[in-house]
């Protein structure tokens, strides 16, 4: 058995997906816990408006398209690392202020832990996407989940200065969560580019070592 085959032999209606059903629940009550314990309403739902469509694409394309159980579970992942992130804001995080007192950083570091995890997590779903659904090319569902990643990037730091200076300005500083430095953007971009890169990297070796 191939390994898109055993990934692919997954796909399961909703209701026989308790996998899904499981990861469902645990978002849901950990997203409340984030809105009941969220020092900052405000910022909590700013930083939530891309949680909402995010998971209400996954729903409603459920029927369209069923990601596999492994596709699911690094959606699962990745949003729990953003809901946590956006409870307190990503530059005053908890697990970020313990880990730079940890290993002597100079600043918190979650908010580059979540991009990272952006392009490590969320580029193999896209191959899915492209692979199963779309049926391109396999050099081009390798290839492209990077490239969107970066565009996607640069698109969400297009739309941080757009909430940041245009529509709420007095959340500004608190969304960016820069930290003073100058090169933030293009830092968390870069990250999240290799995070893909990486992810692709290693889907490729485990799917060539599974051929054998």
């Amino acid at each position: 058995m191939s390994f898109s085959t055993a990934v692919s032999a997954e796909r399961k209606s909703f209701k026989q997906n308790h996998l899904l059903k499981i990861y469902l629940l645990v978002f849901f009550a950990c997203w409340l816990g984030t809105f009941i314990n969220t020092p900052n309403r405000q910022n909590w739902f700013t930083e939530n408006v891309l949680t909402t469509i995010f998971i209400s694409g996954i729903l409603i394309s459920y029927k369209k398209f069923k990601f596999s159980d492994l596709s699911y579970t690094l959606f699962f992942v990745y949003i729990l690392l953003h809901i946590y992130g956006a409870e307190y804001t990503y530059a005053e995080n908890p697990f970020g202020y313990w880990l730079k007192d940890a290993l002597h950083l100079n600043r918190n570091y979650y908010d580059r832990i979540v991009h990272f995890s952006f392009g490590f997590m969320l580029a193999y779903p896209m191959r899915d996407y492209f692979k199963n659904y779309m049926h391109w090319p396999d050099w081009v569902c390798w290839v492209l989940p990077v490239e969107i990643t970066m565009s996607f990037s640069a698109a969400y730091e297009l739309i941080e200065w757009l909430v940041a200076d245009v529509f709420y300005p007095e959340e500004g500083a608190a969304y960016l969560g820069s930290q003073g430095d100058i090169w933030d953007a293009q830092k968390d971009m870069g990250i999240a580019f290799a995070g893909a890169i990486l992810s692709m990297l290693i889907f490729r070796i485990i799917k060539a070592v599974w051929k054998k």
